[in-house]
């Protein structure tokens, strides 16, 4: 398994996570724009995995819980998120 389908794993383990949580569900719903029907769809899309990794870590609390649940790291989020669309670290000199 490659780097971005291991971050597209762990990502989708994210998005099941913010689904099995009905605080947090609707948070990232209204923050996505995307609808319920929708999560299935973008399951599949890398772009929208990358958007999951960037909502949960908006908030340390959900990252924390997170990997707590999964039994992760506390920075394996982060480091998914570098390897799906739009994570590469920027270098400005």
């Amino acid at each position: 398994m490659n780097r971005q389908e291991t971050a597209e794993t762990l990502a989708l383990q994210a998005l099941s996570w913010i689904a099995g949580h009905e605080e947090v569900l609707p948070l990232f719903l209204n923050a996505s724009g995307a609808a319920s029907d929708d999560l299935r769809r973008g399951a599949t899309d890398p772009a929208f995995l990358a958007a999951v990794l960037d909502f949960l870590l908006m908030d340390d609390a959900w990252v924390v819980a997170f990997c707590d649940a999964c039994s992760l790291r506390y920075d394996a989020p982060m480091q998914a998120r570098a390897a799906l669309p739009g994570g590469q670290q920027i270098n400005w000199t």
